[in-house]
């Protein structure tokens, strides 16, 4: 995405620190040109769990893919940040985003998308979040998750650095309650009766992050 475009995202956001973040988050981190990749062509609508400030479905949107977008995410003060850049760019035709928790989620089928999720819950929270998410894809739908996995190397200690100073900040309310391993995401999902492919996600960042998509079998 070029520097214009991330600057106009930007724009569409209330303060000075949410603009900062944008900018940063849509010049760094890879996981949105990665899921546009996987969706791009597609009209499924997509299901994005943990949403944040909306972000994903602007950056879908400005890449010129129009497909149904439905955040979710917990954090009321997020949903309405995003709603109002909703608002601003004149996206509610496409773009929906509600406050609600992992337990509700609406009866859509399609693409669904877990960005840095799935640690902010237990194993337990995990696993009934993983068979939930199955149970909305369409057919031809992807799940599509990025995760950090719990690993012996740096990169894994890195990334508790940085989720303390999210959970101090205030970003992230509660912080991290399990890093899961490989081995806990792939099992649950090939019961599903998905395929499943795991690749690193780093970028230019540190942190030991993994994309992973899920396809239902062929």
């Amino acid at each position: 995405m070029d520097r214009a475009t991330r600057h106009r995202i930007a724009r569409l956001y209330d303060n000075r620190l949410q603009r900062l973040y944008v900018r940063s988050k849509l010049a760094s981190d890879p996981v949105y040109a990665a899921t546009a990749a996987i969706v791009g062509g597609s009209d499924l609508p997509l299901l994005d769990i943990g949403c944040g400030i909306g972000l994903l479905g602007q950056y879908l949107n400005a890449q010129g893919h129009s497909l149904p977008y439905l955040g979710l995410d917990h954090d009321e003060r997020k949903i309405k940040a995003g709603r109002r850049a909703v608002q601003h760019a004149g996206l509610g035709a496409v773009m929906a985003l509600h406050h609600a928790d992992v337990a509700e989620l609406p009866s859509v089928q399609g693409h669904v998308a877990l960005l840095d999720v799935l640690h902010y819950l237990s194993a337990a929270q995990q696993l009934t979040l993983l068979q939930a998410a199955a149970r909305h894809l369409a057919p031809q739908g992807c799940l599509i998750i990025r995760n950090v996995l719990r690993e012996p190397n740096w990169r894994f200690h890195a990334t508790g650095l940085e989720e303390f100073f999210l959970r101090t900040s205030g970003w992230i309310p509660g912080g991290v309650q399990h890093y899961p391993t490989a081995s806990e995401l792939r099992t649950p999902l090939e019961n599903a009766e998905l395929d499943v492919r795991f690749e690193s996600l780093r970028g230019r960042t540190p942190f030991n992050s993994y994309l992973i998509v899920a396809r239902p079998h062929r």
